[in-house]
């Protein structure tokens, strides 16, 4: 499945690597693509395992990053 969030705070590549890191090390996400001019994560991954999008949603706030909606 793939799914785009949207963010707050993630302003330049350096910070969009960091949230590309956290994405990419939940069990399950095949690929991430953080994009700070667009101010969203485009994130692949499988649905099957449980509670991966609670997972991946912890894991862009940690690095600072504000989830929206």
């Amino acid at each position: 499945m793939q799914k785009k969030i949207y963010v707050d705070g993630m302003f330049d590549p350096a910070v969009a690597a960091k949230v590309d890191g956290a994405v990419k090390a939940v069990a399950g996400v095949t690929s991430c693509n953080a994009n700070p001019e667009k101010s969203q994560v485009l994130v692949d991954f499988d649905e099957s395992v449980g509670g991966i999008e609670d997972a991946i949603n912890a894991a862009i706030s940690s690095t600072g990053i504000a989830v929206l909606g």
